[in-house]
């Protein structure tokens, strides 16, 4: 080994036991001081995680919630965290980090909430097509009873069928517009 790069430091080099050596940067503002380049930590030195670290894991963790629970809103969460993670690989301080972390995740959960289709408000459930499937099927009605009902067949069945409320009866083609149990509210379709 060269008696020029023995001792603790000459020409930007430290000697780390007998034949180990790395190359340190120049002290500068953007590197913590124990961060060893190029070789091996010295025996004792303590092996720290970066806060860029500790902000990928917690992102890492946030999307595996959501895999396992199908809550959109923990990956918006994650996309804040990586944007915390990234803060940090830029240098900036832990205050920047979390505040941007939290900036950006909870932008995404309000943006998210905000642009996300909502259910009709005061639907009622027997008309809703988003919980009954049946509404918006189509049925053949041939004939009416005197008292306003029919019998349709429908899905292998046959099914009492009324019109809607302020519809007349006609033979044709009907679309169902609501469920009542076991009664279907039909509204026909114009030709």
């Amino acid at each position: 080994m060269d008696s020029s790069l023995t001792g603790k430091k000459r020409n930007e080099r430290e000697v780390y036991g007998k034949d180990e050596f790395a190359i340190r940067p120049k002290p500068s503002r953007d590197l913590p001081q124990n961060v060893v380049i190029g070789a091996q930590a010295p025996t004792g030195a303590k092996h720290v995680m970066t806060d860029s670290t500790l902000w990928w894991l917690a992102a890492g963790v946030l999307v595996a919630a959501e895999l396992t629970t199908g809550t959109f809103y923990l990956l918006m969460l994650a996309g804040g965290l990586a944007a915390g993670a990234l803060a940090a690989h830029g240098g900036l301080g832990a205050t920047a980090q979390v505040l941007i972390a939290a900036l950006v995740g909870g932008g995404a959960v309000l943006a998210w909430h905000l642009l996300r289709p909502h259910p009709q408000a005061g639907q009622d459930a027997q008309a809703n097509p988003d919980v009954n499937l049946d509404i918006g099927e189509t049925v053949q009605v041939s004939a009416w009873q005197p008292d306003g009902s029919t019998q349709v067949k429908y899905r292998g069945a046959q099914w009492q069928a009324v019109p809607r409320e302020g519809s007349a009866p006609a033979t044709g083609a009907h679309r169902i517009v609501e469920v009542r149990g076991s009664q279907l509210i039909l509204e026909k379709i114009a030709n």
